[in-house]
């Protein structure tokens, strides 16, 4: 199996990276899935259902979600009525929207796709390595699940790479959002998992996080707020990763990163 994930979609600039680089890579890179985080889609902040089915109309098959997954109010009836959007499993069990992991069959593959968010200095969830283990053990790899795609969105490095090994044979990708910068260590781990410490983002990269400089540099130098954050406009970089998967094992026999057009220097897998 072959399939694409890419990391935090920030705005309109992002949005218009997804729509349109992916109905391509889709062709180029034979991808039999595309999953995106979005929970910085719409304005920043959260989704709606027509940002979604934007996404959605171009070829994208899951979005996850992460610490803004409720900050709009306009997308809390999407998370909870649409099983192609997660939210993180970790939410209180029984007592938010939505759901933290799906099982799809998709091109004649079944993909598990789980949702997490990671503790260190994020909201207080409940414990992401259980709830991880708990959605694994429903819909093991090569058995109930072709593949399986984890998104940690974390701030820690060190949390990010601790599920990657926790999930290590059982999972075909970990891969972490939340930072929205690209890290350069994509790789298999021993037992067979693709891993990526974080996706970086797909944003224009002309800013900071993904966001104009003006008020983030107001609160870094004053430790005042002048207004509300607002999603760069620039040309974005889309940012993900390519993986390809033993149709026997559901293991990785193949991770590289993706970053096409804004700022940062082009790569694309050739097969």
């Amino acid at each position: 199996m072959r399939f694409a994930f890419f990391g935090d979609v920030v705005g309109r600039a992002g949005r218009k990276a997804v729509t349109n680089h992916v109905p391509r890579l889709r062709e180029d890179l034979k991808l039999d899935a595309v999953v995106v985080n979005a929970e910085n889609m719409a304005g920043g902040f959260g989704v709606t259902r027509a940002t979604c089915d934007n996404l959605f109309d171009a070829g994208v098959d899951v979005l996850t979600l992460g610490n803004h997954s409720f900050d709009n109010p306009a997308g809390i009836s999407v998370i909870d009525n649409d099983e192609r959007l997660l939210r993180p499993c970790n939410y209180p069990k029984g007592q938010v929207p939505g759901r933290g992991s799906g099982l799809y069959e998709i091109e004649n593959y079944r993909l598990l796709v789980i949702n997490v968010m990671g503790r260190v200095f994020m909201e207080a969830l409940d414990d992401p390595f259980i709830a991880v283990r708990s959605e694994l053990d429903a819909a093991p790899l090569g058995m109930v699940a072709d593949a399986v795609i984890v998104d940690i969105h974390a701030e820690a490095t060190s949390e990010k790479q601790a599920m990657g090994y926790f999930c290590d044979g059982d999972a075909s990708l970990v891969v972490g959002t939340h930072t929205h910068t690209p890290t350069a260590d994509a790789r298999i781990l021993p037992g067979g998992t693709a891993f990526q410490t974080d996706a970086g983002m797909c944003g224009d990269y002309n800013s900071i996080i993904g966001m104009e400089s003006g008020e983030p540099l107001r609160r870094f130098t004053t430790r005042m707020r002048g207004g509300r954050f607002q999603p760069a406009g620039g040309e974005a970089t889309l940012c993900g990763v390519f993986v390809e998967t033993d149709n026997q094992t559901g293991h990785a026999l193949r991770v590289e990163s993706i970053r096409i057009g804004g700022q940062l220097a082009r790569q694309i897998p050739i097969l």
